[in-house]
């Protein structure tokens, strides 16, 4: 696999953070509760032009912790079927360090001190990846632990739209129902919206010198 080419003015662009778009498949609302199912996160990288790209995706199925309630509906919804002999699912632990590495890697590579999670419904996701790094006591975490993008905000800024769907298709974004509601499907979708939201930002007029970084400084 050939690695993307990263360069740390996405580091300057986000105040030293790496935007990695994340989204979690589960058997219910309650992170602390419910089993963790799926978990994919899409790398983003800033081009020579500025412009906001995907660099990397990676996805993993997840075994269930053992307690973890398995809520009915939500495994309806999702259509996933824990015990199925081909999800090669692995133990929470190690499933996050599959996920945790290359994000790292891209870290380190962009000049960025840490990552920091976007989200359709952030906040989901993020307390399901916080409650796995907590029963799991992993120590190496890229995340900020409370700070997020939160796509719903941005597309009901940009679109008018909160729906994924619906403001994916409002940025001229191919959608599958189909294949909706599995993580590395939804992060991806999640990813090409971000991605539009923040280019035509980068264009935008109201992008103006009083908002960039030397501007803040002088503020105080």
């Amino acid at each position: 696999m050939t690695t993307p080419a990263y360069n740390s003015s996405i580091s300057s662009r986000f105040r030293g953070f790496l935007p990695v778009v994340v989204d979690v498949e589960t058997a219910g609302f309650d992170a602390a509760r419910d089993a963790l199912l799926e978990i994919a996160a899409v790398i983003l990288r800033m081009d020579d032009d500025g412009l906001l790209t995907i660099a990397e995706r990676h996805a993993c199925h997840v075994e269930p912790f053992p307690g973890a309630n398995l809520d009915p509906k939500a495994l309806e919804f999702n259509g996933i079927d824990p015990d199925h002999p081909f999800r090669l699912a692995l133990p929470e632990r190690e499933a996050l360090t599959q996920i945790f590495s290359p994000v790292r890697k891209a870290m380190k590579a962009s000049g960025c001190t840490r990552a920091i999670l976007v989200g359709h419904n952030a906040f989901f996701d993020l307390n399901f990846i916080n409650a796995a790094v907590a029963r799991t006591a992993h120590k190496h975490n890229p995340f900020h632990p409370f700070s997020t993008f939160d796509t719903v905000s941005l597309a009901g800024l940009a679109y008018g739209q909160t729906v994924l769907a619906r403001a994916a298709r409002c940025a001229r974004i191919e959608w599958d129902g189909k294949q909706a509601h599995s993580a590395i499907y939804d992060a991806g979708k999640t990813a090409e919206l971000f991605c539009s939201i923040v280019n035509q930002w980068q264009g935008s007029d109201l992008q103006k010198p009083w908002m960039t970084d030397d501007a803040v400084k002088k503020t105080g």
